[in-house]
Parts: C-alpha cells; sequence; structure tokens
C-alpha cells in the first residue's frame, strides 16, 4: 500500500511538474494546458476543472512548459515556452530567452490554435466551409396513398473578413385518393449571399434569391440585391447583424403575368450556439415595393440543429414568405416547416 501511494503522488508530481500554471491575483491556481489568449482572456485546459476561461488582467504570474506561440504587439510572433518574472514574461526558444512587458503580449496559442489561426489567413475556396443537410420521406398506401418528400441545406463559409452562406429547401408533396392524383404541395427556394467586413463592424453584402411555389402560380422569382450592414452583436456564441440596401426583384407567374420591381430591403441576421450541440440560426427580410408603392413582401426563416453524433443532426426548419399582393385567387402566405435527421459537414 505504501509502495501504491508512493507512485501515485510521484506521477501526480511529474504531472504537474510539466504542466502549464496560471496563478490569478486571488491566489487561485489553475493548472492543465494553456490553449489560447487573445485581447482580453486567457484559456486553459484544466485537468480537474474542464475548459476555463478568466480575464487576462487577473493573471498574476503565468509558466507554461509547453511551447506556445507569442505574438507581440509589434504584430512578430516567436515559438517558445514562457514564465513571468519580474513583471516581466520570459519567453524561452532556441537557447535564448526574451524578456518583454506583460502588456507586449497580444496573444498567446498552443499548437492546434496556431494551426487554425493559420489557415484562415489564406484559406483556400473550399476550406472553411460547414453547414448541414437533411432529406425527409413519408408515404401512406390503402385507403389513400401520399408521399411527402423534404429537403434542406444550408452552409456557410467564415474567414477573418469575410462570409459566405449558401441555402436550400424544397418540398414535394401528392395525395391519390379514390384514382385520382393531386399534387397538394410543391415548392423550391434557394440561394446565396457574400458579406465583407469594412471594419470590425461595418461590411457590405450582396445576394441572389431564387423561388419557385406551385401554389402561388410563382413559376420563378430571381431577386439581385446589396447593401451594407452593422455587426450589433459579435461574440463567440451570438452573432447578430442588422444590415438593409437595394435589390431588384423580377417575378412570373403562370396567370400569366410578370413583374419587375426596385425594393428597398431591411432585416437581421441572428445566430446563437444554445450550447456544444444544439444551434439557432434566424433570418429576416423586409421588402418593400419602390415600383409598386404600398405593396411589399416578407421573407422569414428560423432552423435549428442539434448534433447527435459527429455526423448525424437532428434539424426543425420554418421558412416563411409573405406577399401582399399575390396572384389572383391565392393566399398571400405560403409557410414551409420541416424536421428530420441529416449529416453535419466541415472542411
Amino acid at each position: 500500500m505504501i509502495k501504491l501511494l508512493f507512485s501515485f503522488s510521484v506521477l501526480i508530481s511529474f504531472q504537474v511538474a510539466f504542466a502549464d500554471q496560471v496563478v490569478l491575483k486571488n491566489g487561485d491556481r489553475i493548472t492543465g494546458s494553456i490553449i489560447k489568449k487573445d485581447a482580453k482572456s486567457i484559456t486553459i485546459k484544466s485537468d480537474l476543472f474542464g475548459v476555463v476561461t478568466t480575464a487576462w488582467d487577473q493573471v498574476d504570474s503565468i509558466k507554461a512548459d509547453k511551447a506556445l506561440t507569442v505574438v507581440l504587439s509589434d504584430g512578430k510572433a516567436i515559438q517558445g515556452t514562457l514564465a513571468t518574472q519580474g513583471g516581466k514574461v520570459e519567453i524561452a526558444t532556441q537557447g535564448t530567452t526574451l524578456a518583454v512587458a506583460t502588456g507586449d503580449v497580444s496573444a498567446l496559442r498552443n499548437a492546434d490554435e496556431q494551426k487554425a489561426f493559420e489557415r484562415l489567413q489564406q484559406p483556400r475556396l473550399l476550406d472553411l466551409w460547414t453547414g448541414a443537410g437533411a432529406i425527409g420521406f413519408a408515404g401512406t398506401s390503402g385507403n389513400a396513398r401520399t408521399t411527402t418528400f423534404t429537403t434542406g441545406l444550408g452552409a456557410s463559409r467564415i474567414t477573418r473578413t469575410d462570409k459566405t452562406s449558401i441555402y436550400f429547401n424544397a418540398i414535394k408533396a401528392s395525395a391519390l385518393l379514390n384514382g385520382k392524383n393531386d399534387e397538394t404541395a410543391q415548392a423550391i427556394r434557394g440561394g446565396w449571399s457574400y458579406g465583407h467586413d469594412l471594419s470590425p463592424r461595418l461590411f457590405i453584402n450582396m445576394f441572389n434569391d431564387y423561388e419557385y411555389d406551385r401554389f402561388q402560380n410563382l413559376d420563378l422569382r430571381m431577386v439581385f440585391g446589396g447593401g451594407a450592414g452593422f455587426h450589433a452583436i459579435k461574440r463567440e456564441r451570438t452573432l447578430l447583424d442588422l444590415l438593409g440596401g437595394a435589390a431588384f426583384n423580377h417575378s412570373r407567374f403562370s396567370t400569366p403575368s410578370t413583374r419587375n420591381a426596385a425594393e428597398a430591403f431591411w432585416g437581421d441576421d441572428f445566430s446563437y450556439k444554445l450550447n456544444s450541440a444544439t444551434s439557432l440560426v434566424q433570418s429576416f427580410r423586409m421588402f418593400n415595393n419602390l415600383s409598386d408603392t404600398g405593396n411589399y413582401r416578407i421573407n422569414f426563416d428560423v432552423s435549428a440543429t442539434t448534433r447527435l453524433t459527429k455526423w448525424i443532426t437532428w434539424n426543425v426548419s420554418l421558412s416563411n414568405r409573405y406577399l401582399s399582393n399575390p396572384a389572383p385567387g391565392r393566399k398571400t402566405n405560403d409557410l414551409l416547416y420541416t424536421t428530420g435527421f441529416g449529416i453535419a459537414f466541415a472542411r
């Protein structure tokens, strides 16, 4: 038993000796592996408490036995171990030691964080895409034969200065009753958008939407637009963009009728990560007709995705389209909602 306790004590001492340590001004000590440090906080993976994030200005001393990438205030990056001594941060690398003021350390990154950072600097066109896709099918047979097919796809590519998004939703449903076949729903919606940051808060954007809705008598709606926006909230878990601008709307109905109109639009894009598995995305656009004042249309989309495994997700989405002046005999509002399992991907 004494040998076992001695071996356990030696093992614990060995782990502590080769672990990073952060001591806070209130005396608390965090032992583990330093993940990163940004402008205001430092993140450590603790063996006992998991991932811990604390304010950088509350750090009294730091000791990192594992090599980190240290970014100084002048932009210079150095790889090495570090420790605080006499109010300075000493960076040991390749047999030399560099002492700098604590305020001159703008960032710290471990190997994984540095690799992710470098990937963001010059990403290839197919890099950094994340998203989820789902396909649903339901049917009945017997006195009535029905089939319903739904599909959805959403993906985005976010870099340091821009964001590209694509989306696609479709539903097709039919029913056979007493030998009579009738399509009960058929709609397709899709498009893309691109935004580029001019500053940490301001950005410009452009978009292109397409829509088909058989029961609105809408053969095709094409909308091209662009404008400017403001990052009202930009945090790790929460993003809120407010935007507005102008668009051109070409709508062709099977009545037959064709409408071309200039539009002014405003709206928001919102995303929130509820936890490590579930995220919520919402988008709203109000389009006011400038060619036929008084008429307008509204697009509202919201979806929730829960990651069940690394690849499998459960998705719930709602897509609503409101048109103040629909084709004769048609309703103003069309709502498309889907739920089902899908596949998540990241590149």
